[in-house]
């Protein structure tokens, strides 16, 4: 007891002193799209391998119970960037290319508060916050974007890889082409898949040239990959290598990309002043068939307040602050990442609500548990399930499934069924996969689950029982 008792004042003591030394540390955040739990090596991918996402998990900590604030594109981006579930502010869903709104210029973004602690704030990669000039990422806190503005399906092509030519096609009236925008200006236009294959590489070419380029100065990178969202593409230098056709190839491209990250990382010789973070917006498009990820066993996928749909692989590393190989079983989400920052960084939260915590505890190995419970919001406001501890209550609502119907393959999606849910209560300790309701045997557990839910109905509304909330605000409109 003395020896642990030594060994923990020790860690805290360095860890403080670390902290202290590195004042302002360069914060890189990789955002996958459509990531299932399943689909890194340490969470049992088969076929292709994730050595540099592993050596991360090695080289720092793997974190087993982390969600994103929401399932899907939009809403799951807005949470991470201002750590708060995202229909308190108004966004929800994916955003359309015809979508008039966007994220409102008095929500505070990570890359506000760090630039205004003179950070380097760069993005390369998809934003889907809002494709008009007052919503793009420069009008964010981000000195310098690249990327396409939503998801990379929102093109007028088919499914086979072919620009559609019928002019009576929904898709060919309603998206024009994929447009690759630097800064507030379209600098080319996305038109096929082969054009598709340059974006993992060119996301991370522009991010080295960033850290190199901001070596000497702190600097936040946000690099949210398009893909494995599909249509998925991948460069000639990993096409056919490995033994999981194109959805492994693209698995591997990515883990190379985390790699030449850490790289430049390493040869800056910055490893013991920059946060990495790998994580997802959410779980896997399972009725994609062959071109989607591996929830790893969890419940449903994308698109679900189920584990599959919100449960997602997440990394971090951070030498001399994150112990070596550590996992951290507690219940975290993407919602925390903002006041974790804020709380290593000095950085200032803003002056209205925000749902995150700071987990800064859990990166330095401690098994404090710093967040109680989390929400999980769906749609238009519509609470859908809540977690404390081990414990989920499944509130009633009707759900996207992907039982009981076959997905399509090679690019093609399959349909949804569609399922409605009682009042469940699931031991997630002993039962990830959401299969055995114990309400029954628990129910005072059940009652303490709804008082928590009232009280995300009383403060943010719920459109499944008819509440308003006291404490929402507006999205950003034209």
């Amino acid at each position: 007891m003395v020896r642990y008792f030594i060994y923990a004042l020790v860690l805290f003591s360095t860890s403080c002193t670390n902290i202290e030394k590195n004042s302002s540390p360069n914060i890189v955040i990789i955002f996958m799209d459509d990531l299932g739990y399943g689909d890194i090596s340490n969470f049992g991918a088969i076929n292709y391998k994730t050595p540099n996402i592993d050596k991360m998990a090695n080289q720092g900590m793997l974190f087993t119970n982390f969600y994103s604030a929401q399932a899907v594109c939009s809403a799951s981006r807005a949470g991470l960037l201002t750590g708060t579930y995202p229909n308190r502010i108004g966004i929800s869903g994916a955003l359309m290319p015809y979508s008039r709104k966007g994220l409102h210029k008095d929500e505070i973004t990570i890359a506000e508060m760090l630039k205004d602690q003179g950070y380097a704030t760069g993005i390369f990669g998809k934003w889907h916050l809002g494709h008009q000039k007052k919503f793009l990422p420069n009008s964010h806190g981000f000195d310098t974007y690249l990327g396409i503005p939503y998801s990379n399906d929102m093109w007028p092509v088919d499914f086979d890889g072919n620009q559609i030519s019928d002019t009576s096609s929904w898709k060919k009236k309603t998206y024009p082409q994929l447009p690759l925008i630097e800064d507030f200006e379209k600098v080319r236009e996305i038109k096929t898949l082969e054009d598709q294959s340059i974006l993992t590489t060119l996301y991370t070419e522009k991010s080295v040239e960033f850290i190199n380029k901001n070596k000497d100065r702190p600097f936040f990178l946000y690099l949210p990959h398009s893909m494995p969202h599909v249509p998925i593409a991948v460069s000639e230098k990993f096409l056919g290598k490995s033994k999981q056709g194109l959805y492994g190839d693209l698995m591997m491209e990515i883990d190379w990309s985390v790699g030449e990250i850490i790289k430049s990382i390493e040869s800056n010789n910055l490893s013991e002043n920059t946060l990495i973070i790998f994580t997802s917006d959410n779980g896997p498009w399972l009725n994609f068939g062959n071109h989607a990820g591996s929830t790893g066993g969890l419940r449903e996928g994308k698109g679900t307040s189920f584990e599959g749909g919100q449960r997602v692989p997440t990394v971090m590393m951070w030498d001399g602050i994150i112990p070596k190989g550590k996992i951290a079983n507690q219940l975290s989400s993407t919602i925390d990442i903002m006041p974790t920052i804020a709380h290593i960084t000095g950085g200032q939260l803003p002056d209205h609500k925000i749902d995150g915590v700071n987990i800064f505890d859990i990166l330095r190995g401690t098994e404090k548990e710093p967040r109680d419970h989390f929400y999980y919001y769906y749609g238009n406001n519509n609470l859908e399930a809540v977690r404390k501890d081990n414990w989920k209550l499944v509130l009633p609502h009707s759900s996207r499934s992907y039982k009981g119907v076959l997905p399509k393959n090679d690019g093609h999606g399959g349909p949804y069924n569609r399922i409605e849910t009682g009042l469940e209560l699931y031991n997630l300790r002993r039962d990830p996969g959401e299969e055995y309701d114990v309400i029954a045997l628990y129910p005072d557990i059940a009652r303490e689950l709804e008082d928590l839910a009232e009280l995300a109905r009383a403060d943010m509304g719920d459109n499944l029982t008819g509440r308003k909330g006291s404490n929402i605000r507006k999205s950003g409109r034209l």
